[in-house]
């Protein structure tokens, strides 16, 4: 049975739950997207079933964006994912891809309860959009100049962490 995660905004108006197989918050992305939209380094997302997202309060809060990838660049586009925050407190909630729509994606810094697993090693994705000043986090890892060579559920079954 997956692992029910509940989460919220900072402020606290929007809260939710959500059923994951993939609950270690292993993988930080540092493309110009998430470092805008999660902060400092970037973000790290989870993996969960779409079908069990609820809103159990602030549904109403919630507001969505999609983002600008290679901003100011000639082949600046839309992308096609959605993030949802917070309207009051912008609070980054969760991710969803049409391209996956099976899966929606929470940010790790949204999840309240249960605690979440601590990984035994991180991987750091899109090196090749992190500027200098943005230091990988301590500790082992694995760094790719662009995507990792698994998905966030192969890498959860490889290393024993894929909850049933």
């Amino acid at each position: 049975m997956p692992m029910e995660l509940k989460g919220s905004c900072q402020c606290g108006l929007v809260q939710f739950t959500v059923s994951s197989h993939t609950p270690v918050p292993y993988q930080l992305c540092a493309c110009s997207i998430c470092r805008k939209v999660g902060g400092y380094g970037g973000s790290v997302n989870l993996g969960a079933l779409a079908n069990t997202l609820a809103v159990t309060q602030g549904e109403k809060q919630i507001k969505r964006y999609k983002a600008v990838c290679d901003r100011g660049a000639a082949e600046e586009r839309v992308v096609g994912s959605q993030r949802s925050f917070c309207g009051t407190c912008s609070a980054m909630l969760w991710v969803f891809d049409p391209a996956w729509p099976e899966l929606i994606h929470p940010f790790a810094t949204a999840i309240d309860s249960p605690p979440l697993p601590e990984p035994e090693e991180m991987v750091c994705i899109k090196a090749n959009s992190k500027p200098d000043w943005v230091r990988w986090p301590q500790g082992r890892k694995k760094v790719y100049q662009d995507y990792g060579p698994e998905s966030i559920e192969n890498w959860h079954k490889k290393h024993g962490k894929y909850v049933d």
